[in-house]
């Protein structure tokens, strides 16, 4: 297998501990793991095999002070790139107790940068064994990716990741 580029933000909390779960898992000589706030997305180019990972953040902290998130100059820039041949895998984090209605959502906008690069997207996961109303991830009646709830099922995340790499590791080359 090729190595995998994992580009994940926010850096610190339940995104950064989910990404360096997963990259634990595949065996760290396999995956080289970057901070999308620290990253040109021109780095994605390099690497035939593509974990993203981003979480939706709920209107509480969303302020006058905190108007830039890890993302906004490396989406812009993601959705211009020809990434044809290469496999993206997306995770994403979410509220589904507090944004039931908005759950993953950042995950579903991720996944529609992603579309016009020319990237396929693998891991989409069926919604058993999760609650929400709404999600911009939820798209012909699967997840675009793994979601998951740290702040109300951290207890489920583990099997989760392992199960979801199970279905996307056998399609990285």
């Amino acid at each position: 297998m090729s190595k995998i580029g994992l580009f994940y933000g926010p850096e610190g909390g339940n995104v950064d501990k989910v990404a360096k779960t997963i990259a634990e898992k595949i065996i760290s000589k396999k995956v080289e793991v970057f901070l999308v706030k620290e990253t040109d997305a021109d780095k994605l180019k390099e690497y035939s095999n593509i974990i993203l990972g981003i979480s939706t953040l709920g209107k509480h902290t969303w302020s006058s002070e905190n108007t830039v998130n890890d993302w906004d100059e490396f989406l812009p820039k993601l959705n211009k790139l020809d990434l044809k041949g290469k496999k993206v895998a997306l995770f994403g984090l979410g509220d589904h107790i507090a944004y039931a209605d908005f759950f993953v959502d950042s995950m579903g906008d991720l996944a529609e940068t992603i579309k016009p690069t020319g990237a396929e997207l693998i891991g989409q996961i069926s919604d058993e064994g999760y609650e929400f109303n709404e999600s911009r991830a939820f798209i012909d009646g699967r997840f675009v990716g793994l979601p998951l709830d740290e702040d109300f099922e951290s207890d489920l995340t583990e099997e989760r990741v392992e199960n979801w790499l199970e279905i996307i590791l056998p399609e990285f080359e």
